[in-house]
């Protein structure tokens, strides 16, 4: 497993007075947990956009391991090495739980019977039984769903993890549900994992917590 660094990453869009990412560099490791927090506009999302392959730094450098994503086919590396799990799950509504985990495999390339099987596997590793499989998304609850979007991100071979508010349309319980699972693929699997979060009980699961303030990252444990 591979992790993410950046190094004096800035980013402005357009016009603005300032930029929406200022000179961060840090590193985000496989095999942890690291939650990013800070208010509204403070650059949390253009960072997970950056990191996603969604947006190029206007400074700086972003590498997963050794490469710089510059280099790299970025078409490839959001298809194999990142995945993002977004707070309102972006689940396919027409297509049923097992179908939503196999679609980032048939993207790949890997077979119908294949992909199926892995399907399987992940959605047992996030605690979906097998008889919601063939279930819509609109007949899960809201903490289900967010488990199909983390076994469709991982269905994808993806080593980097990138949770944006993951607990934000959830009650407590399915939010704790959601960490420790985050936090096992982390600890037990060696996932790279970042959390853009307002929760405070997911920045105190988190191994290493970052603070953003007007584009300028700061760590804070």
């Amino acid at each position: 497993m591979q992790g993410l660094k950046l190094n004096g990453v800035s980013y402005r869009y357009g016009k603005a007075a300032r930029n929406a990412l200022d000179g961060v560099s840090c590193e985000f490791r496989a095999g942890e947990v690291a939650a990013v927090v800070g208010p509204s506009g403070s650059g949390k999302t253009t960072l997970l956009s950056i990191m996603a392959g969604l947006d190029r730094p206007a400074h700086g450098e972003v590498y997963l391991g050794d490469r710089e994503l510059g280099g790299m086919d970025m078409d490839e590396y959001r298809r194999r090495y990142v995945s993002v799990i977004f707070q309102a799950f972006h689940l396919f509504p027409l297509l049923t739980v097992l179908e939503n985990v196999c679609f980032p495999m048939e993207l790949n390339g890997v077979s119908e019977p294949e992909a199926r099987e892995r399907a399987r596997l992940e959605l047992e590793r996030v605690g979906i039984a097998a008889e919601k499989h063939r279930r819509y998304p609109s007949q899960l609850s809201g903490g289900e769903q967010q488990r199909v979007a983390i076994a469709r991100a991982l269905s994808s071979g993806a080593q980097i993890l990138l949770a944006d508010e993951p607990t934000g349309n959830l009650d407590g319980e399915n939010s704790r549900n959601i960490v420790d699972i985050l936090t096992r693929l982390a600890h037990e699997d060696g996932y790279c994992v970042v959390i853009v979060t307002h929760d405070p009980a997911v920045a105190e699961a988190a191994d290493t917590v970052y603070t953003m303030t007007d584009g300028v990252l700061a760590r804070q444990k």
